[in-house]
């Protein structure tokens, strides 16, 4: 197929590039520039199979008015223009897969786990963010897949690549107390649920991107220090996270117990479906 993925030069983009283009797919991956008027972007998804909707600025940052509004504008004023480039393309796109998270579903501790079926929101700004780029995406034509991604577990982006340099150290240990549950997912297994998912033209609606087994996060780092062979010792209460974050210290005290139920129903096998696999593995490639 031809794909472009829009947001394709970021931590998720550049792995799902490669991983389909070793497919056989022809994909052209682009960056924020895709974006800088209507015609360039239409000139883009113009005759092209499928559109990967990716934009949008990285949620892991420290956060003041003005981020958040890069947020909110990275993702919801990218889906618009997209929609106005959807009507304007001679030759529109067969498919859409486009990007949310699963920030938009209440907090829940683990053990207490919420899937596809839930349609409550989180109260918070991670909720409020979710539910308008979802809205926004829902006015796109073909309805688009929408994809929650969990937290993506990689060496070279992500929470993984952020945390490793303080476990082998040796400061690794529980945030803000450590029983916020974690949702999470290898990279490995996200390019290779999105590409499983172009293989099934009928799927639409929203499909949760995350491993089965959540866990705490203080038991996620545990097992991360463990493979490092590093203690796990040092706390990092909530007031250090809002010194550092500000009001995106939330990300890391969100807690979210998400499983993939319509992956899981409709046949897709994780490769890593706990952290142990999934940590042993990317901590072997470190």
């Amino acid at each position: 197929m031809k794909i472009v993925i829009l947001g394709g030069t970021g931590f998720v983009g550049r792995h799902l590039s490669r991983h389909l283009t070793e497919q056989g797919h022809q994909v052209t991956a682009q960056g924020r520039s895709a974006f800088k008027d209507l015609d360039h972007l239409t000139q883009l998804i113009d005759n092209q199979d499928v559109v990967i909707q990716l934009a949008g600025a990285n949620i892991g940052e420290r956060w003041n008015e003005a981020y958040k509004r890069e947020l909110y504008d990275s993702r919801i004023a990218t889906s618009e223009l997209l929609q106005k480039a959807l009507a304007k393309a001679n030759t529109p796109p067969e498919r859409i897969l486009a990007a949310s998270a699963i920030g938009i579903y209440p907090q829940r501790p683990c053990g207490q786990p919420l899937d596809e079926r839930c349609t409550d929101v989180d109260p918070g700004f991670l909720g409020h963010l979710g539910q308008a780029w979802e809205a926004a995406n829902a006015q796109l034509t073909p309805a688009p897949l929408i994809m929650r991604f969990g937290v993506v577990l990689g060496l070279d982006g992500g929470a993984l690549a952020k945390m490793l340099p303080a476990f082998r150290l040796g400061g690794g240990g529980p945030v803000a107390g450590g029983q916020q549950c974690f949702s999470w997912i290898h990279i490995d297994d996200l390019v290779a649920a999105i590409s499983w998912a172009l293989g099934q033209p009928t799927l639409s609606g929203a499909i949760n991107f995350c491993a089965p087994e959540p866990l705490t996060q203080a038991a996620f780092g545990r097992t991360l220090a463990h493979a490092l062979g590093r203690p796990f010792w040092l706390p990092m209460p909530e007031v250090a996270l809002k010194i550092l974050f500000g009001e995106g210290a939330q990300v890391l005290t969100h807690s979210s117990c998400v499983v993939p139920t319509r992956l899981t129903e409709l046949g897709f096998k994780f490769t890593y479906p706990n952290a142990t696999s999934a940590i042993k593995h990317l901590v072997s490639r470190a």
